[in-house]
């Protein structure tokens, strides 16, 4: 029996073993949480992830499938039975694979076991883009105008379309990394969007279900990290700026957002405290707004899972543990309920085994020789090493290299700083396309969009000598 004490609250942990269903830094990131807290850690695995360094640190590691991860990582009834054989009495899921899997959410309560994320049917409701609007409209956040909902046929979405004016944005349901998405500027080109983006939304998520927003000119990508506990009570822990991204995927994120006023900091945060209470979210998770050039803020998809950059939000609100909130919150220790503000600034930079002189071509290999940066401010958390071998069966994403500091200068200026220190052998890496990207003038004076990366060109590498 463990007990924890958190402010006021006494209670018993309910938790002695968590499995991690996931790989890479997430899963380690997720064991060091659990082994700070006193609680056993099982690791799965895949045959190509043998040699990864969750599996090493993990209190227990089973094997659960071949490489592809649809043998692996996404089947359910192999982490279900790892989960009994280990007697794990909960499932994390980091994020990306099951973490918004409502089946895998679902299943895990039928097992008795507890998971550590949103319900089944929190994740139906929130995962559906058009069913999250249509709920967050009656809460009260504002949104995009567009459609109420999934667009029937092609006649309707011109009507929808005239009505919302163009430019619109044309969006699957199911979507999700900028599949499914067309922004289509003038009537003549709908029909064109819309059986495309049909098209791809099917063979993607196998929905080819349609909704129509505004697009949003000059947007910024500005997201508001929330926990919600199982009393029905939300804060939120400010926001996070995730604008640098290309083909809708992030490549870099701060905190705070050098776009922010504090009038607009306090009214989004108000905004998503009262999404999140609205539907009685019980975790982690992120509400998503695009923001345009007036300030503007408008819902756009709530995450209902730890975000990849949730790191930088730790380091600004001092001495927060996202992870072990999580873990809490689902052992059903009520939060404190108060909203925190950033006291530094950090950014996160996404290393990833791509060629970025290379239209970012994916760059699987082993690694010869790593050296990691160091000193004052600076994070790094990966799950590689020399001699490790990154296979290509998975995101590219090998390390996430953070930066803290008193403001944003000095937080760019460490960035650069670590980034020539870093030094990642054997693979090319997007360690060049980051060292560029601290140099931007737009990027330096906090002037750019989520369209930075249309007109972005990497300059051409040093010749080795």
């Amino acid at each position: 029996m463990t007990l924890f004490a958190f402010g006021n609250v006494i209670s018993e942990i309910m938790f002695k073993k968590i499995l991690i269903a996931n790989r890479g830094e997430i899963a380690l990131r997720i064991i060091r949480t659990c082994r700070e807290m006193g609680i056993k850690s099982v690791a799965v695995y895949s045959k190509a992830d043998e040699e990864s360094l969750h599996v090493r640190f993990a209190d227990e590691a089973v094997c659960i499938g071949p490489a592809p991860s649809s043998e692996s990582y996404l089947k359910i009834p192999n982490i279900i039975a790892a989960a009994e054989i280990t007697n794990a009495d909960a499932i994390h899921p980091g994020y990306g694979f099951l973490s918004e899997n409502a089946k895998f959410s679902k299943l895990c309560k039928e097992h008795n076991i507890k998971f550590i994320g949103a319900s089944s049917d929190m994740i139906d409701r929130m995962g559906d883009k058009a069913s999250a609007k249509s709920t967050m409209i009656e809460a009260g956040v504002p949104c995009v105008p567009g459609s109420e909902g999934v667009i029937p046929d092609f006649k309707t979405c011109i009507k929808v379309a005239k009505k919302t004016g163009y430019p619109v944005m044309l969006k699957a349901t199911a979507g999700g990394g900028g599949k499914g998405m067309r922004a289509v500027w003038k009537e003549e080109d709908l029909q064109n969007a819309w059986d495309s983006a049909r098209n791809e939304s099917k063979a993607a998520f196998g929905n080819d279900d349609m909704y129509i927003e505004k697009l949003i000119e000059e947007p910024r990508h500005i997201e508001i990290q929330i926990i919600g506990d199982s009393e029905g009570n939300a804060c939120h822990l400010s926001e996070r700026d995730c604008s640098i991204q290309r083909r809708h995927q992030k490549l870099a994120e701060e905190t705070p957002s050098p776009f922010m006023t504090d009038k607009l900091r306090e009214d989004m945060g108000l905004a998503a405290v009262k999404a999140a209470e609205y539907i009685k979210y019980e975790g982690a998770g992120t509400v998503e707004f695009l923001v345009d050039k007036h300030r503007n803020f408008y819902f756009m998809e709530m995450n209902t899972r730890i975000q990849v950059e949730h790191p930088i939000t730790e380091q600004v609100i001092i001495d927060f543990d996202l992870i072990r909130e999580q873990i809490k919150v689902a052992a059903g220790i009520p939060i404190l309920g108060i909203n925190y503000f950033p006291k530094l600034h950090s950014i996160e930079c996404r290393i990833n085994a791509e060629d970025p002189y290379h239209d970012f071509r994916p760059c699987p290999g082993k690694i010869t020789e790593l050296h990691s940066p160091g000193g004052h401010g600076i994070r790094l958390d990966t799950h590689v090493y020399a001699g490790y071998t990154i296979p290509p069966n998975y995101d590219s994403m090998i390390a996430k290299l953070i930066t803290t500091a008193q403001t944003r200068e000095e937080a760019i200026s460490k960035m650069r700083r670590a980034l020539d220190e870093f030094v990642i052998e054997g693979i090319k890496t997007t360690i060049p396309f980051h060292r560029q990207l601290m140099d931007h003038p737009d990027f330096i004076s906090g002037d750019f969009t989520t369209a930075f990366m249309d007109s972005f060109e990497m300059s051409e590498p040093e010749e080795e000598e």
